[in-house]
C-alpha cells in the first residue's frame, strides 16, 4: 500500500518541495495550506501520516497537533512538526502535545524519508492490530483484556550504554522523570533477557556504538529478531550530526533516534511516549488473542469447541497415516444432576470432567467439548490397542472417583459411557472426513448407551 501523507505549510513553495520529495519516493501527497484546513483533511481522508509545520497564520502547528491527537478519529496518525528555527522549548511542547519528532528546516532528504518510512511501518502496524481488534469484536469474541485496565503498569527502560560511566549519566538524567524501573544493562544481557517471558524491557535505550563502531545497531537487529523483543520499543542514541547512522538505524527497526548531547527532559519524553504507544499496541495484541482464544474454545470448559476440534481433525487426517482413533463421550444421566443440584452443580461436574480428560491424554491429543455433557476426544498415530486402553482409562477416570460439589452436598457418582471408532475401521474405498468418524463413534456410542452404560463400546461391536 501507498503512504498517504499530509503536508501542511502555509508556504506554498515549501509545501511543493516536500512534494516532490515524497513523490519521487513513491508517496502519495495531499496538501493544505493552514491548521484548519489540515484539521478538515485528516479527518476526511485519513492519512497515514501528516508533516506538519510549526508557524502557520491562523493556529500553531502545536495547537493543529494537540486537536489531532485529542480527536479519536486522528489520534493515531503519526505527526513530524517542521520548524525553521530551533527553539528547545518549542520542541519539548511539541513532543509534549504528542509529536513523533521534530525536525528543522531545511530537512535533509536522508533524514525525512527515513523518519516517514519507520513511521509509516509503525502506523500500519497499529492499523493491523485495530482492524483485528474490530474483527474479532464484530463478531462477538471481543473480551477485556486482562492486566491492562485501570492505572498503567509500570515501565521497564533498560540502558544499553559504550560505558558504566554513560550509563549512570543516562539513568541520572531520567530516573526521576519516568515511571517506572530503569536499569542499566551491558548488551549480553540485552541479548539474554530477551525470553519472550513477560518481564522483557519495554524500552531500549541504545547507543549506536558499545565496545565496538555499530556494535548498537548489531544489538537493534538481534532484539528485532527474537520474539521476547520484538515489540519492545527501541531509542537509539548517535553523535551529534550522524544523520546517516541515524536513517540506517530507523531502517533497521528503531522507534526513535537522538542525537548526543541530548536534553535530559526530551530523552524522558520520548520514552514516556514509547512507553505509551507500546501498552497501546501490547493492549491490541492481547485483546486479539484472548478473542481469538474465545472464538475456539468452550468458555465453561476451557476446552476447544466442535468449530475448531472439525479444523483440528482435518489437520490430523492430512499428514501421513493420519487415521486417528476417535470417542465420543457422554455423561450417563446427567439431567438429573441439573434438576438435583442445580445447573451451578451440573457446570462443576463439565469443569472437573474437562481436567480429568486432559490429564488421560498426551499433548498433541484433541479434547473438545462439543454440546451438552458430549465430549470428543481425537488420539493421532495411536495403535487399536492403545486408543482402547486410553478410552478405558477415560471412561475409569470419570466414574472411578465422585464429584465434590461443594456445600452441604455430598459427593455424587458420575459415570461415562465411551464410543470408540478404532484407526482403520474406515471403509478403505471411501473418503473418510471428520463429520464421518465423529458419527462412527456417535454410533459406536448409542451401543455403549443400550448396553447399559458406564462402558466402552467400539465401531465394530455395534457393526456387528
Amino acid at each position: 500500500m501507498v503512504g498517504r501523507i499530509l503536508v501542511v505549510d502555509d508556504v506554498a513553495t515549501n509545501r511543493i518541495v516536500m512534494k516532490v520529495k515524497l513523490t519521487a519516493a513513491c508517496y502519495s501527497v495531499d496538501q493544505a495550506e493552514n491548521g484548519a484546513a489540515a484539521l478538515k483533511a485528516a479527518r476526511e481522508t485519513k492519512p497515514d501520516l501528516i508533516l506538519l509545520d510549526v508557524m502557520m497564520p491562523d493556529m500553531s502547528g502545536l495547537d493543529v497537533c494537540r486537536a489531532l491527537k485529542a480527536d479519536p478519529e486522528t489520534a493515531d496518525i503519526p505527526v513530524v512538526l517542521i520548524t525553521a528555527l530551533f527553539d528547545q522549548a518549542a520542541k519539548m511542547d511539541g513532543l509534549e502535545a504528542g509529536a513523533d519528532d521534530f525536525l528543522t528546516k531545511p530537512v535533509e532528504e536522508v533524514t525525512l524519508l527515513a523518519r516517514v518510512r519507520s513511521l509509516l511501518r509503525v502506523s500500519d502496524s497499529v492499523r493491523e492490530l485495530r482492524a483485528r481488534d474490530d474483527t474479532v469484536s464484530a463478531y462477538g469474541f471481543a473480551e477485556a483484556a486482562q492486566g491492562f485496565e485501570g492505572k498503567a503498569r509500570p515501565g521497564h527502560v533498560a540502558l544499553v550504554a559504550p560505558g558504566p560511566r554513560g550509563a549512570v549519566l543516562w539513568k541520572a538524567a531520567i530516573d526521576d522523570r519516568i515511571g517506572g524501573e530503569v536499569q542499566i544493562i551491558p548488551r549480553e544481557t540485552a541479548l539474554t533477557q530477551a525470553t519472550g517471558t513477560g518481564n522483557d524491557p519495554d524500552v531500549f535505550v541504545i547507543s549506536v556504538d558499545l565496545a565496538q563502531r555499530n556494535e548498537g545497531l548489531r544489538l537493534l537487529s538481534d532484539l528485532r529478531s527474537r520474539p521476547g523483543t520484538r515489540h519492545s520499543a527501541i531509542v537509539m542514541i548517535l553523535p551529534e550530526g550522524d544523520s546517516e547512522r541515524a536513517a540506517i538505524a530507523l531502517d533497521l527497526g528503531a522507534n526513535d533516534v537522538l542525537h548526543d548531547p541530548f536534553d535530559a527532559q526530551e530523552l524522558a519524553i520520548r520514552i514516556s511516549a514509547q512507553l505509551d504507544r507500546k501498552r497501546q499496541s501490547d493492549r491490541m495484541r492481547a485483546g486479539v488473542r484472548a478473542s481469538l482464544e474465545a472464538a475456539i474454545t468452550d468458555p465453561l470448559t476451557g476446552l476447544y469447541n466442535r468449530r475448531f476440534a472439525l479444523h483440528r481433525m482435518e489437520q490430523i487426517m492430512a499428514r501421513p497415516g493420519g487415521d486417528p482413533a476417535v470417542m465420543m463421550l457422554d455423561l450417563d444421566y446427567f439431567k438429573q444432576i441439573n434438576d438435583t443440584y442445580g445447573h451451578a452443580a451440573g457446570d462443576a461436574v463439565l469443569q472437573e470432567v474437562a481436567i480429568r480428560l486432559r490429564g488421560q491424554v498426551q499433548a498433541n491429543d484433541l479434547v473438545a467439548r462439543i454440546g451438552g455433557e458430549e465430549f470428543l476426544v481425537v488420539l493421532s498415530g495411536a495403535s487399536a490397542r492403545a486408543a482402547t486402553e486410553c478410552a478405558e482409562r477415560l471412561r475409569a477416570c470419570i466414574g472411578g472417583m465422585s464429584f465434590d460439589l461443594g456445600g452441604d452436598t455430598f459427593p455424587v457418582r458420575v459415570t461415562a459411557s465411551v464410543g470408540l471408532s478404532l484407526p482403520g475401521s474406515s471403509d478403505p474405498h471411501t473418503t473418510s472426513t471428520p463429520e464421518a468418524l465423529i458419527h462412527k463413534a456417535d454410533t459406536a456410542l448409542y451401543g455403549a448407551k443400550a448396553h447399559g452404560r458406564d462402558q466402552v463400546s467400539q465401531m465394530c461391536d455395534t457393526a456387528a
